[in-house]
């Protein structure tokens, strides 16, 4: 099996991975982050995103071997510490979720969106999460959410 160094979350890993291991489950099973959720395993529902150098990606999608010398933040990587990250911050303020499955994914990419857009509007929101389905919440407190968490981190 090849070998990969990873730096996840700032950290640097390196581990043997089989050529066919996607690279949600090598975050979920070998380095145990498991805020990284998979729905689907079609690349459909985005629970999965990731950041992967600075883009994010459907990591259900992506083979680990892949990844060799690259940064990945998830989830886990977001909050400061205790600090939750603004946007972790605003959807727990306007409860853009509910059974919290999405959540890890939609976070991910609204971080994303705003890190290139800082200035979103609502059209803008709504697109940008396309790829990301909720099944709970019906979307309105997540864009919300978005809308605060683009707001403060904006400063």
């Amino acid at each position: 099996m090849p070998a990969i160094t990873v730096r996840v979350n700032g950290l640097e890993v390196t581990k043997e991975v089989d050529a066919r291991t996607l690279l949600s489950t090598f975050i979920r099973e070998q380095l145990k982050l498991t805020g990284t959720h998979v729905g689907c395993d079609t690349s459909q529902c985005g629970a999965c995103v990731v950041s992967l150098n600075g883009k994010t990606v459907k990591s259900c999608a992506v083979f680990a071997w892949e990844v060799d010398d690259s940064d990945i933040k998830t989830i886990e990587g977001l909050a400061d510490g205790d600090a939750l990250h603004p946007m972790q911050a605003a959807f727990r303020e306007h409860h853009g979720l509910q059974c919290g499955f999405c959540t890890p994914g939609m976070v991910m990419t609204a971080v994303a969106m705003v890190e290139a857009n800082p200035n979103l509007t609502e059209d803008d929101i709504r697109d940008g999460l396309e790829g990301n389905i909720c099944r709970c919440t019906g979307y309105q407190n997540i864009i919300e959410a978005v809308k605060t968490g683009a707001k403060a981190m904006r400063g």
